[in-house]
């Protein structure tokens, strides 16, 4: 059993801060976890309590929570924290390790999984399992997009709110359902205090195109890699259409199981937190 809040650590990664959470022990099985688009290593909170045995460190990827935003002028693409995951990983001197990603986490933990297959243990996918793929036609209109949302993001005000439950309820509305416990949670680690109230403390260029993204062969050549014992969980209120349309990506992962269950796409902060660590105990080596 653990606190519900962890101990705040940072790790210098290439000039960046990239900041976590800590929960248990060096000794036991290690995972680092990876949190979803707009949220921070806050959303892992509730699951900790009912992970024993566990070395869990959540990170705040970059441009979210307490770590620090990338250079100015540039995206936010998704495969850029697959560098920062086995950077940290090294500089906690972890040469096999777990990993366990929610929503854009999931997908940024199954290509870091394929990327380095040696070195990932276990492998916990929570509601999302690859990115999107695009054609190669498509691919310079993606860049235009990109380079333009970027430019006009840059230096864009943020919404000021007077005071924290203000910023939870905005929380409340975004495009997922999302309970007020579990919001504050994540609110509380998301926002900073500003002249007037409070701001969110994401990079606003998270909400710009992507530069570049994969296209199906190349998504497909990550999960041939894979290695890792593997543990999809789908939302009945999430993104499980969205799963199943990907659902032949499982096929070239060698050990895999799948679970649905009712719930929205924050299930693993809410009513099913504890029947999806008992799933995540299951698979950490």
């Amino acid at each position: 059993m653990q606190e519900e809040r962890g101990r705040d650590i940072h790790f210098d990664v290439f000039d960046r801060v990239v900041a976590a959470q800590e929960w248990g022990k060096p000794g036991g099985r290690k995972v680092l976890a990876i949190h979803g688009w707009l949220d921070n290593s806050a959303s892992f909170a509730p699951m900790t309590q009912h992970l024993d045995d566990v070395h869990f460190i959540a990170l705040d990827t970059s441009g979210h929570g307490h770590s620090s935003h990338i250079a100015p002028g540039l995206a936010y693409n998704i495969w850029q924290d697959i560098g920062d995951i086995f950077a940290i990983a090294d500089s906690l001197g972890w040469q096999e390790f777990n990993l366990i990603g929610h929503s854009r986490g999931a997908i940024i933990g199954a290509l870091a999984a394929g990327t380095f297959p040696e070195r990932i243990l276990g492998l916990g996918l929570i509601d999302a399992l690859a990115p999107g793929p695009l054609s190669a036609e498509d691919t310079p209109g993606q860049l235009a997009r990109s380079i333009l949302d970027v430019a006009r993001r840059q230096d864009k005000a943020t919404t000021i709110f007077s005071d924290v439950e203000a910023a939870i309820v905005a929380r409340q509305k975004g495009l997922h359902t999302i309970s007020s416990d579990a919001a504050r949670l994540i609110v509380e680690r998301g926002i900073k205090p500003v002249a007037g109230g409070y701001t969110w403390s994401s990079d606003p260029r998270l909400m710009s195109a992507s530069a570049l993204k994969l296209g199906q062969s190349q998504i497909e050549a990550f999960f041939d890699r894979i290695s890792a014992r593997c543990c999809l969980i789908a939302a009945s209120e999430g993104l499980q259409k969205y799963i199943a349309k990907q659902e032949g990506l499982l096929t070239k992962i060698k050990d895999v199981e799948k679970h649905s269950f009712d719930g929205g796409h924050f299930l693993h902060m809410e009513s099913r937190q504890k029947d999806i660590a008992k799933l995540m105990d299951a698979i950490l080596g």
